[in-house]
Formats: structure tokens, C-alpha cells, sequence
């Protein structure tokens, strides 16, 4: 039986996908590394850890750079989804607590929204792990012309769902997200996993999702509105 969203949970949450809802950073650093090993680059890890949460082409074009490729940025990104992808479709490694999480505040009546920079062939096959309609709106890198950390990407999620996103919670794990979101004007659950995250007005600070229910992704949106 669905219960009825609780009167102070959010409008909605809205999702961060790499690094916050599935752990597939590491997923993307193996790929970059493979691709360096395959042009004779060098990538370190810093190099890579520094990519966390941008859009796709702007990492196209750094990575086209470092390794002065002939290729365009744009097909960077593609030979770059095509490690990704089939490494997700072998093993989609949940971040504790999530599945948890969605189901949680599926049960209370509280949409959720997918908010990513990763383009709909590497959304698709880790959605198809969840049950339909978990999220009741998908945005990804390739549908906005400008991606995190710009508002746009959060303001689209909020605008498709017909709120404000003053009444919304985004959760995220980098800084790129978070001020996307941030300027968009959520309020942010933020997780820190691979890079730390600077504090900021509207970010809220959790170890982990674990445990975590409506009623606790309710209390960011009071922490960051009694701030004023």
C-alpha cells in the first residue's frame, strides 16, 4: 500500500546519477586509462578525479588535449561510453543505501527525478535494473545545451516536473553538481565519495545514504530554509 508523502518532504528529489546513485567513477577512470594506454598518453589520477561531474564534452575536449587526438571531441565521448557502457552492463555497482532510498521515497509518494551528465546509452542499462517509472523524469547530458555545474540541467528536471526547485532536494557527491544545483536552487544532500566537496549556503552534508529515509532528506530542506 503507497503512503501518502509526508507534508514535509520535498516536492521532489532529484538524483545525481555517477558517483551518487551507482559508484561507476571508477568505471570511467579505468576507461580514460585504457584509452591512454591505447593512444601512447599519459592520465593520471588527479587528471581523472579532476573530470568528476563535468559534462561529457568538456571531458572530450580535455582528453582530446592531453593526448592531442585528430578526433573531435564528440568522438572522444563516444569511444569513451563504449568502455563505460560495457563495463555497466556486466555489473551496476549501487552506492549504499540508494536503491534503498528511491524505494523509500517511492513508498511515501515522493517523485524523484534523474539529473545526469552522462548521455541516455549509459543511463539506459543501470535504469533497467530499477522498476519502471522510478524516476518520473530523466535528464541527461545530451538533452541541455548547457551541462553542470550550469543550472540548467537541475532547472529542466524541476521544470518537467512542474515545481519549484526551491522545493526540491538534489542529492550529489561533487562539487559540479552541487553548484549546478545550488544555482538552480535546490537544496543539496551531498555525499562526498571520490573528491571532497566544498561547503556551501545551500549543501548539506551526510556520510552516507544508508539508513536514510523521506523524513531525513526532509530535514535538508528545513536545515537549508532556516538559514534563510
Amino acid at each position: 500500500m503507497t503512503e501518502s508523502r509526508p507534508s514535509a518532504a520535498p516536492a521532489a528529489v532529484l538524483w545525481d546519477m555517477d558517483g551518487t546513485l551507482v559508484d561507476t567513477e571508477p568505471y570511467w577512470i579505468a576507461t580514460e586509462h585504457a584509452m591512454a594506454d591505447k593512444y601512447g598518453g599519459t592520465w593520471s589520477q588527479e587528471q581523472a578525479l579532476s573530470l568528476v561531474g563535468n559534462d561529457l564534452l568538456s571531458s572530450g575536449r580535455v582528453l582530446k588535449e592531453a593526448w592531442g587526438l585528430p578526433q573531435s571531441p564528440a568522438e572522444v565521448v563516444e569511444e569513451l561510453l563504449d568502455g563505460v557502457v560495457a563495463r555497466v552492463e556486466e555489473s551496476v555497482p549501487w552506492q549504499p543505501g540508494a536503491p534503498e532510498l528511491l524505494a523509500s521515497l517511492r513508498d511515501a509518494g515522493v517523485p524523484c527525478a534523474l539529473v545526469t551528465m552522462s548521455y541516455e546509452r549509459f543511463v539506459a542499462p543501470i535504469l533497467r535494473h530499477l522498476p519502471a517509472e522510478t524516476f518520473r523524469v530523466i535528464v541527461t547530458g545530451d538533452q541541455v545545451e548547457r551541462g553542470k555545474p550550469h543550472p540548467e540541467p537541475y532547472l529542466t528536471a524541476a521544470a518537467s516536473l512542474g515545481l519549484d526547485p526551491q522545493d526540491c532536494v538534489a542529492i550529489e557527491d561533487s562539487n559540479t553538481g552541487a553548484k549546478s544545483a545550488e544555482a538552480a536552487g535546490c537544496a543539496v544532500l551531498v555525499v562526498e565519495n571520490h573528491v571532497p566537496v566544498l561547503d556551501g549556503p545551500r549543501r548539506v552534508f551526510r556520510p552516507t545514504l544508508q539508513g536514510l529515509g523521506p523524513a531525513d532528506v526532509a530535514t535538508v530542506l528545513a536545515e537549508v530554509a532556516a538559514r534563510g
